[in-house]
């Protein structure tokens, strides 16, 4: 990919606070991941180096290099889900999905991942069906709601 096909993404959010961050977001909303190529045009871009771009996607678990599915499900591990059965529910997941966590399908319409903390504690378990989030799901909910994603 080409770095102006980025520039278009990055520019508008240079010299913003939290630039760095939204642009990213941009680019990983267009290509559904951010490739390493548009790490390198926006550390030109914000003056910064590519270690330092490269860590800010590094750091945040929204961010992936890998390239997502047009479906992504994030299935909270924390503690609180925990305790009202999240790691049953991530089984039901996984199964439903045909996809081990971490992975995403063939055909780049599914990817299932595992977060740990939505910050939906007090309505365990939790989970986010591109970016939305959903709480206190079973199994039967969470095929519901798949299927609704599915059919959008």
């Amino acid at each position: 990919m080409n770095s102006e096909a980025f520039q278009s993404i990055i520019l508008p959010w240079v010299g913003k606070v939290g630039g760095v961050m939204t642009a990213m977001r941009a680019v990983q909303t267009a290509h559904k991941h951010i490739p390493p190529d548009a790490i390198t045009c926006a550390a030109k871009l914000f003056n910064l180096s590519i270690a330092e771009v490269r860590g800010i996607v590094s750091f945040y678990d929204d961010f992936t290099n890998a390239a997502q599915g047009d479906i992504r499900v994030r299935v909270c591990q924390a503690e609180a889900c925990q305790a009202v059965g999240s790691r049953e529910l991530s089984r039901h997941a996984e199964q439903a999905m045909g996809l081990s966590f971490g992975e995403t399908s063939a055909d780049g319409q599914f990817s299932l991942e595992k977060v740990f903390c939505l910050g939906l504690c007090a309505a365990a378990p939790a989970m986010l069906i591109n970016d939305v989030p959903h709480s206190r799901f079973d199994a039967d909910r969470f095929d519901a709601l798949l299927d609704k994603a599915i059919a959008k």
